[in-house]
């Protein structure tokens, strides 16, 4: 019997947390996330708690405000790409011959590229945004989503009961959803774990390279690249930005772990 076992509870944990702070943050912030509260690179005191940044706004209302952007970039992007990669996998595992190579044959040369070449590209040829971030970001997963649903739908479309389906008639396009899809969930659960940290990680590069979002946003990555070069002077501006984003990609990486995992209950 699966069981989620501590490690996926550790996960659910952390990124419970951190998808508190993004979502709840704005209205607990003691500050407009443009506010000057004090001189550049203040340590930390009453009026900010984690001291200023580099133009002097608190750091833990920018930290508070800053996690929704990449949150929402980074969910718009993998739910994009599973909506395109999954209905190609679909597509593929339920048919025969011509058609899947038809589908499959673009998308391994597009595998091929690295995704942040993906996203420079796109950035070079269109421009800076969160809308070329989002559509790179997409792309560049389609084709590995494509092929996890292929090959776990094809495990699935030899059982009886589809071929079962394919005697009856019953159209291609009804049989990936009601016969193929429920039975493949949890093996793109196990996927969307692992790829959801990658995929907060390019978007969170592209912010921090300035591909993305651009200041005077609050955004964790954006944080980071704005204030590195006062590491020294006030490291609570770099550090506690980057540790958001490193306890999510955490949280995350455990509960992929656990999905992932059989356990057996003794």
């Amino acid at each position: 019997m699966r069981r989620f076992g501590l490690t996926g509870v550790v996960g659910a944990v952390l990124v419970l947390v951190v998808l508190t702070v993004a979502l709840a943050g704005p209205m607990l912030a003691p500050h407009g996330a443009t506010d000057r509260v004090g001189r550049a690179f203040a340590s930390p005191g009453a009026q900010a708690w984690l001291g200023t940044d580099h133009l002097g706004r608190d750091v833990l209302s920018r930290v508070l405000h800053g996690g929704i952007s990449i949150l929402l970039l980074s969910v718009i992007a993998l739910g994009l790409a599973y909506l395109v990669g999954g209905a190609i996998g679909l597509a593929a595992a339920v048919s025969r011959g011509v058609l899947d190579a038809v589908l499959m044959r673009p998308l391994d040369l597009l595998l091929a590229l690295p995704a942040f070449l993906v996203l420079a590209v796109l950035a070079t040829g269109s421009g800076r945004g969160a809308v070329v971030v989002v559509a790179a970001v997409a792309l560049g997963n389609v084709p590995g989503i494509a092929r996890v649903v292929r090959a776990a739908g094809r495990e699935v479309a030899v059982r009886g009961w589809v071929e079962m389906a394919h005697a009856r008639g019953e159209r291609r396009v009804a049989i990936a959803r009601r016969e193929v899809l429920p039975n493949i969930v949890p093996a793109l659960l196990a996927d969307a774990g692992v790829r959801a940290t990658a995929v907060i990680g390019l978007v969170g590069t592209a912010n921090f390279l300035g591909l993305g979002l651009q200041p005077p946003l609050a955004d964790w990555a954006l944080m980071v690249a704005e204030n590195r070069s006062g590491m020294t002077l006030q490291p609570w501006a770099v550090l506690a930005p980057a540790g958001c984003i490193a306890l999510l990609a955490i949280g995350i990486n455990l509960i992929a772990d656990a999905l992932a995992r059989p356990r057996t209950q003794s």
